[in-house]
């Protein structure tokens, strides 16, 4: 038996090796998904590791706890009013997408596999949806400077389109488990799960601000330990209750990140932390899993389901999906190749393994061995693609300031930066000859990266970005009075 020293330093290893992996995987141009998955598998029975794991129960177990933290602090880090514009497409990509991604792999596989329908179906369905810690680490890294709309839209796709895909999984096995059931007996627990997922995600997520605000601990220590607790209870009670875990942490991270609460910006900290530890855990339990000797003789169907799923299912729903959307075709096309499948197939891939499906061991190979590539093939090229379809944009870079503000239940202000345009009648001005309303506090003014403390006899000069603390409406006076135009005064 391992003593708890080896484990712990074992632990402590992989973990540094990962960290090392992510911060390489920006200079080569890979994900640092696929480089946690290698990681795993050298450390695995095969590998100079020789880790001994074959426990698909407990390696379902991690991957569902870790997947709520990561997609609770994806929801928690999007602004609402980003996504409001897209909110119709990325729910139809998770919906509508998904179902037509499962059923063209699904009927492609039994085609050339000698898989039964259902079976080639469940394969479709495990690798039907994009995987959201995949997405969010890839489009969050420097390498990739997408439009903010297309950006918005992927991401609440990966987001949001897993429950979908755990649907079609579960119905799917309960098909072949029992094949007395028919599709329409799935149509009641399919809406049950949907409903109870969003209510129960609102709710909780509501709840989750009330009980943060007013709990009112001693140590701030314990704001990080109460949230996370709250995730655990929001994904355990959902499900428990019939309801969809995922959509529901989703969701509620998604209420709570869009409004206030104390010690906001720290928790959001925490949780993206949390969410990279989650990732790391994950993909490296995943890849002690699989025995790369079980890859090799699926590697020609592999690569040829692979490059379907790339090439033409992923397009076909997309531009299907899409068909009567505002969106361009070179939009639709940079969609479809940001469909990268993550750790959510290969977790998806362990319930025939757990119900003891036929066919299972090769679902799971086939499975991953499709994860693999499309990091490969899509993941290390999206930055290239979207610059030959032109639907990069440059990232501004921000200035990090050396202060902060955390929004308090009794403090009705906010910070925010305005830049002085270059036609600002401001523009040679002291600060106290601006006029600016009496509750406004200029914090710092940014001066070509140079940050400067104010004073009432600080001459304003173009370019200058203020670091404002006001109200919302006192914000909007002080933001027209900044960026009133000279020409229009000499008029």
């Amino acid at each position: 038996m391992i003593s708890i020293e080896i484990l712990l330093l074992g632990s402590s290893i992989l973990l540094l090796l990962s960290i090392l992996a992510s911060k390489a995987s920006d200079k080569i141009g890979v994900p640092a998904l696929l480089l946690f998955l290698l990681v795993g598998m050298l450390a695995g029975s095969e590998g100079p590791g020789g880790i001994e794991f074959d426990n698909p129960w407990l390696a379902q177990s991690l991957g569902v706890t870790a997947l709520s933290f990561i997609l609770f602090a994806g929801g928690l880090d999007t602004d609402w009013s980003s996504i409001r514009p897209v909110l119709w497409k990325g729910l139809s990509l998770s919906t509508l997408g998904v179902l037509i991604t499962a059923l063209l792999v699904g009927c492609f596989a039994a085609f050339v596999l000698d898989f039964s329908l259902l079976e080639g179906l469940l394969l479709g369905a495990i690798v039907s949806s994009t995987d959201a810690a995949a997405v969010f680490a890839v489009l969050r890294s420097r390498n990739v400077s997408l439009k903010e709309q297309l950006k918005r839209l992927l991401e609440l796709e990966s987001g949001s389109n897993d429950p979908m895909a755990v649907l079609l999984t579960i119905g799917l096995i309960s098909l072949l488990i029992n094949p007395t059931e028919s599709v329409l007996d799935l149509v009641p627990m399919f809406i049950q799960q949907i409903a109870l997922g969003a209510l129960m995600g609102y709710a909780i997520g509501r709840g989750i601000i009330l009980v943060v605000n007013y709990s009112r601990l001693q140590y701030e220590g314990l704001y990080p330990a109460l949230t996370l607790a709250l995730v655990l209870f929001t994904y355990g009670a959902t499900a428990s209750l019939g309801g969809n875990g995922f959509l529901a942490v989703y969701i509620a991270g998604l209420v709570a990140g869009n409004s206030n609460f104390i010690h906001k910006k720290s928790l959001i900290r925490f949780h993206d932390g949390l969410a990279w530890l989650m990732q790391i855990t994950m993909f490296l339990s995943l890849g002690l899993l699989v025995f790369p000797s079980h890859l090799v003789p699926v590697i020609g169907v592999g690569m040829l389901l692979s490059l379907f799923l790339i090439f033409v299912a992923r397009p076909a729903s997309v531009f299907l999906t899409l068909l009567f959307a505002k969106i361009n075709i070179r939009e639709k096309t940079m969609i479809s190749w940001v469909g990268l499948r993550g750790a959510v197939p290969i977790i998806l891939a362990t319930f025939p393994l757990v119900s003891g499906v036929s066919q299972a061991e090769m679902i799971f190979n086939l499975v991953f061995f499709i994860v693999l590539t499309s990091a490969l093939i899509q993941g290390t090229s999206i930055p290239l693609i979207a610059r030959l379809l032109k639907v990069d944009e440059p990232i501004p870079e921000k200035p990090k300031y050396p202060i902060e503000f955390e929004p308090a239940e009794n403090i009705k202000a906010e910070m925010a930066e305005l830049e002085i345009p270059d036609d600002s009648t401001a523009i040679g001005k002291q600060i106290v000859e601006l006029g600016l309303p009496p509750n406004t506090l200029i914090m710092l003014i940014n001066r070509k990266n140079e940050f400067i403390v104010p004073a009432g006899g600080t001459i304003i000069e173009p370019g200058d970005r203020m670091l404002l603390l006001a109200d919302k409406n006192t914000l909007e006076q002080v933001s027209s009075i900044l960026k009133s135009d000279k020409s229009k005064e000499v008029a």
